[in-house]
């Protein structure tokens, strides 16, 4: 039964779960890490804002010119900066930021907890009376959650202003009617459902990567491994819990012009 993979992979869903909420009840506990969470925000922020930004700006791009050319496909050119926008704002700016975090922050933060399990460290915590989640990982998903909203606006910016001037330099858009489309089509809402989904995928790339972290498997080999594994895992999970929030936010708010 214990090389059933059904089983292997609920048990690993209720550990996973179980971390969810050690590392929510921890976080109001005292003493809180407030260094250990400044330095890991710094080091996920320092690897992630460049490649954000630089990725964000082809993002943005591809996406004002797919809906431009679809846009006047359909006589509808007036509506491309707010469909572009809303794209960008709703979608691929928390999802860029996500992937980046869970590919460079992540596999960092499981890599750094795997190998201070296989020497131990964590163990030698534990008989000392002090909580590895408590010390360890609250502040490292904490850090991952404040740089995943944080960025989100940065990528946003970004990858809209790329949008908008490929709109008007390639497909000969006008700037006044880009503009515009934003009042027609986007609402606040819409910029707050983005900052939820980062702070959200933030907690999952995360948690993933502390849990795969704190459980590898064979040595440095499995270190190795679970970083693969957490970077995987993070991936499909995000764009699963990504249909789901899409499809409860246009449920609950009414979209405009609709």
């Amino acid at each position: 039964m214990s090389g059933n993979p059904v089983t292997g992979a609920l048990r690993q869903s209720g550990q996973l779960f179980a971390l969810c909420a050690t590392t929510i009840r921890d976080t109001f506990r005292r003493p809180f890490q407030l260094r250990e969470l400044i330095e890991q925000f710094w080091f996920i922020a320092s690897v992630t804002i460049l490649p954000a930004a630089l990725v964000s700006i082809p993002f943005g791009a591809v996406i004002a010119l797919q809906v431009g050319s679809l846009a006047q496909q359909l006589g509808a050119q007036s509506f491309t900066g707010g469909a572009s926008v809303l794209a960008v704002v709703q979608q691929a700016s928390p999802l860029i930021v996500a992937l980046l975090i869970a590919g460079a922050g992540g596999s960092a933060i499981c890599a750094d907890l795997g190998s201070r399990k296989i020497r131990e460290e964590l163990d030698a915590m534990e008989v000392m009376g002090v909580s590895p989640v408590q010390r360890l990982v609250v502040p490292r998903v904490l850090a991952a959650i404040a740089v995943a909203v944080l960025l989100n606006g940065l990528v946003s910016v970004v990858g809209t202003l790329g949008g908008y001037f490929f709109n008007v330099l390639l497909q000969h858009g006008t700037p006044g009617a880009y503009l515009s489309s934003f009042s027609a089509l986007a609402q606040l809402p819409d910029l707050y459902v983005g900052e939820f989904k980062a702070l959200v995928f933030g907690f999952i790339a995360g948690i993933v990567a502390a849990h795969r972290g704190l459980n590898p498997r064979g040595g440095p080999k499995g270190v190795g491994d679970a970083v693969n594994q957490s970077v995987v895992i993070t991936f499909l999970l995000l764009f699963l819990v990504n249909v789901v929030l899409t499809a409860v936010y246009l449920r609950i708010i009414p979209q405009k012009g609709a």
